[in-house]
């Protein structure tokens, strides 16, 4: 139980979160180099952690750098960061964000990633969409509500909606959004309109 004097912290003191917020847990998933690992540490209000370490020989045989050239790294367990979506509000929900790989071969931490999870954010490049089909297949076989946020890369080719639709076999019921990883307003916007869609899904399990 927390004690007076937590309770009565401000919402600006770091780590504290109000009693009285909504905990909604999110994964950020998608294939390699989509821009999970950006997108989390450009919304963080804490210090994002992050499970980097350097590209091998081997892992460069499957994870192509056609499109990437200067990634040097890949996360190979989880990214971890925190949003509270109004921070003068107590009642706002806190997001708990966790960027996990999305290759097949990443499947245990997967499945320990996306437990308890009540949405997934996939996140998609136009200029290689397949390197998402992977991570697309664990997001649908979890049964989470999602929604495809399409990182608009520089020299990305524009593909109407409805085409990137059909390409991925989308339900009706799914959001396709359009979202800038590096920019912090613009992952936010992406964040909430995935809370959104998880509250209008499952009202009742976006609380703790």
């Amino acid at each position: 139980m927390a004690s007076a004097t937590s309770r009565t912290q401000p919402p600006s003191v770091p780590g504290y979160v109000p009693e009285e917020a909504p905990l909604v847990k999110i994964v950020v998933a998608g294939g390699f180099g989509v821009g999970k690992t950006t997108m989390v540490a450009s919304v963080s209000e804490m210090r994002s952690l992050h499970t980097e370490q350097p590209l091998t020989a081997v892992s460069a045989s499957v994870d192509l750098l056609d499109y990437t050239p200067e990634k040097t790294t890949t996360t190979v367990a989880t990214d971890f960061g925190r949003l509270t979506l109004d921070p003068h509000d107590p009642t706002a929900p806190v997001l708990y964000l966790f960027g996990t790989p999305g290759q097949e071969r990443f499947q245990s931490v997967w499945d320990d990633v996306a437990y308890g999870a009540h949405g997934a954010l996939l996140l998609l490049d136009l200029r290689r969409p397949a390197a998402s089909f992977e991570a697309m297949d664990l997001v649908e076989r979890s049964g989470l509500p999602y929604v495809v946020a399409v990182n608009e890369f520089p020299g990305a080719p524009y593909i109407e909606d409805s085409a990137v639709r059909a390409r991925l076999d989308l339900s009706g019921e799914t959001p396709l959004i359009h979202f800038n990883a590096r920019d912090r307003n613009s992952s936010i916007d992406a964040l909430i309109q995935l809370v959104e869609h998880v509250m209008t899904t499952y009202p009742r399990d976006a609380a703790r």
